[in-house]
């Protein structure tokens, strides 16, 4: 072995020693994030959670969980989500081909005429001279990761794709979301359009009652005007709730990823949810909510940009290496025509305008920021963990009166028409005001159950349940 490649072997070790003292820092996750607290009047020690269970045992419905997997299947923010992960993991892969040499192979044939006009020939004379060169060769190149460049960059490679990963998880618990609200959306619609078909017939047959009554000469012909006029304010409901019902079921094939179309759905009375909501501690939103792991590993991503530029303000090793056969004559060629070259450079940077101190300025800023972002994320899990529990609450306290206060006006209903049909206790008025308020109770009654069931969904998928 010659003394030359004695000192590249040498100076090949020195760079792996010097390696040893990095300029880069490893990741943790900051001890400043605010993690306490987040969940408003609540403090719990139970890590139980419903974000632990898959979707399709959080819904009983076999219909709608048979579109949420068809949404799934086909959804288009779904399938560009994924796309997004191939994208990252293609610059993943080639990340981690960086720490090996480049290799290249080079053939050419050069042609090279000179004149030797104005040498020692005679006067007169002037001799042209053609040469051929051959030549086959092979070149390497290789940058030795000396400061870290090279493994923050692999790092941060690492954090795209897991960050492009929890996206595409974010974007599946936000889909199944939407489609089990939208579905149970759609059934509310159903029953109140239900219950306002039933109450026109019911205003129907009151409109020919108060006719005959009119006719007895007990009530008055302003009693059979605001009888039928009782009747429109139904009949003004349904075109409205048939039209939601449409427009539903066409906001659920979008989500489908289909044409809009009929919706195959069960009926609202027969919902089932799990009957404890369990929803853990604040911290756990940290590994279970999709956007809070993707602020970090965005995070993640500019602390590795950081340590990058903090590698510019050292010198950077590279080894170049060539080897072939080079001769004038191709009969030849592969006698007597080796050629081998090792060179290694090592190149600080001295003065470039600033742009070393501008990179890690910006790259610094820009940690900053993701920081923020990340907090910030935290925060609105919190903020919508709190909203959907409290929502639910407040459907629950409001059942028991819900249905008190119905089972009250159906009875008013009832007397007041008694009353009307067989005494001069009372007027129209009253009987018209019980029935425009039974109907609004049914009705409400309907969205306080719509609100229980989409406080469920949406504390579901604010706890980071959904993508398991």
């Amino acid at each position: 072995m010659t003394n030359s490649s004695n000192k590249y072997i040498l100076l090949v070790i020195t760079a792996a020693l010097i390696s040893a003292c990095s300029v880069t820092k490893k990741y943790e996750r900051p001890t400043t994030l605010k993690t306490d607290q987040l969940y408003r009047d609540q403090s719990s020690t139970d890590s139980t959670t419903i974000a632990n269970m898959p979707w399709n045992t959080v819904f009983k419905d076999e219909k709608l969980n048979a579109l949420i997997q068809k949404g799934l299947d086909q959804n288009l923010n779904l399938k560009n989500a994924i796309e997004n992960i191939v994208q990252a993991r293609a610059s993943l892969r080639q990340s981690k081909l960086a720490y090996y040499p480049s290799l290249q192979l080079d053939a050419n044939v050069t042609h090279n005429k000179q004149s030797q006009a104005g040498l020692n020939f005679p006067a007169g004379i002037n001799i042209n001279t053609l040469t051929t060169t051959y030549k086959l060769g092979v070149s390497t190149s290789w940058e030795i990761d000396v400061w870290g460049k090279l493994s923050s960059s692999k790092r941060a490679a690492l954090a795209t794709y897991l960050a492009s990963d929890a996206a595409k998880q974010a974007v599946q618990t936000q889909l199944i979301a939407d489609i089990a609200n939208n579905y149970f959306l759609l059934l509310a619609y159903d029953k109140q359009l239900e219950i306002t078909e039933k109450t026109l017939k019911s205003r129907i047959e009151n409109v020919e009652t108060i006719k005959a009554l009119k006719e007895g000469a007990i009530v008055t012909g302003a009693a059979v005007v605001q009888s039928e006029a009782n009747q429109h304010a139904a009949e003004v409901l349904i075109p409205d709730l048939k039209q939601n019902i449409r427009e539903t079921e066409n906001a659920i094939n979008i989500l489908l990823g289909q044409a809009p179309g009929p919706i195959d759905r069960g009926v609202l009375g027969t919902q089932i949810i799990p009957e404890k909501i369990a929803i853990g501690m604040p911290a756990q939103l940290l590994n279970n909510r999709p956007d809070v792991r993707q602020a970090e590993f965005n995070f993640r991503v500019a602390f590795e940009s950081t340590n990058l530029a903090k590698t510019y303000f050292y010198p950077s090793l590279t080894l170049t290496a060539s080897t072939g056969f080079s001769n004038l004559e191709l009969n030849d060629f592969f006698s007597h025509s080796i050629f081998y070259s090792i060179i290694g450079g090592l190149t600080q940077p001295l003065f470039n305008n600033g742009l070393n101190k501008m990179r890690l300025t910006t790259a610094q800023s820009q940690q900053l920021q993701a920081y923020n972002n990340f907090q910030q994320s935290l925060l609105v899990a919190g903020q919508e963990v709190s909203n959907a529990l409290y929502s639910y609450e407040m459907a629950v306290e409001k059942e028991d009166s819900r249905a008190k206060q119905i089972a009250a006006l159906e009875k008013a209903v009832d007397f007041t028409q008694e009353l009307l049909e067989y005494s001069s206790s009372t007027n129209y008025t009253d009987v018209l005001t019980s029935q425009q308020n039974l109907l609004a109770a049914q009705l409400s009654g309907v969205a306080d159950n719509l609100q229980k069931l989409q406080a469920v969904i949406n504390l579901y998928r604010a706890l980071g349940g959904g993508w398991r």
